[in-house]
């Protein structure tokens, strides 16, 4: 077993720790007065992080000349997907219980959940065919799909935004990230 292997299964066990924290605050009753919100924030930022993360990837590569960068990118893709489903599953599992008349008058009324339900929606086909084999049967249109991250990345932190309806810090520092990782890609296709 070669120490990118080890290195990947280690990645893998570190991004689960945010859902593990998540579980031990649940059994011991550490969320706070309003632990819905609570695991609705978290599983929130973890997913722009993961976001980060993966758009960080190819900037990587190339800033550092090193290969090993991208052999990451999906595993973080799919964490990305992970905890945006969690957070969207806080929110219709645990704060709604499934009452879909409610969650379709917030998706037409609230134009943060419209759009973090978009963002969520887009992320679907990009989990779907993150294999190897999609990658091989779907080509070149694999990348064009795959692409739709940074729409993605823009509809979640627009999300956050239009959530906390009063600029905050952090999810200013998530948009900076985020543009200049956009503007990064941008640049590197220009050169």
């Amino acid at each position: 077993m070669n120490i990118q292997r080890y290195i990947k299964i280690l990645i893998f066990f570190l991004s689960l720790l945010p859902i593990l924290i998540i579980f031990y605050q649940i059994i011991f009753n550490q969320l706070g007065p309003e632990p819905v919100k609570e695991i609705t924030h978290v599983t929130g930022n973890w997913t722009l992080r993961f976001i980060i993360i993966t758009l960080a990837m190819t900037p990587l590569q190339k800033f550092t000349k090193f290969n090993f960068w991208i052999s990451y990118r999906r595993m973080f893709g799919l964490f990305v997907f992970f905890y945006a489903s969690a957070h969207m599953m806080t929110y219709v599992g645990i704060d709604y219980r499934f009452d879909w008349s409610s969650i379709s008058n917030d998706i037409v009324k609230k134009k943060f959940i419209f759009v973090g339900f978009l963002a969520w929606l887009l992320l679907v086909p990009l989990a779907l065919t993150s294999s190897k084999r999609m990658i091989r049967l779907l080509r070149d249109k694999w990348q064009k799909l795959h692409k739709l991250i940074y729409i993605i990345s823009l509809l979640g932190i627009i999300h956050y935004l239009w959530l906390v309806k009063v600029v905050t810090v952090e999810p200013l520092i998530y948009l900076i990230i985020i543009v200049i990782l956009l503007m990064l890609r941008v640049k590197m296709k220009l050169n």
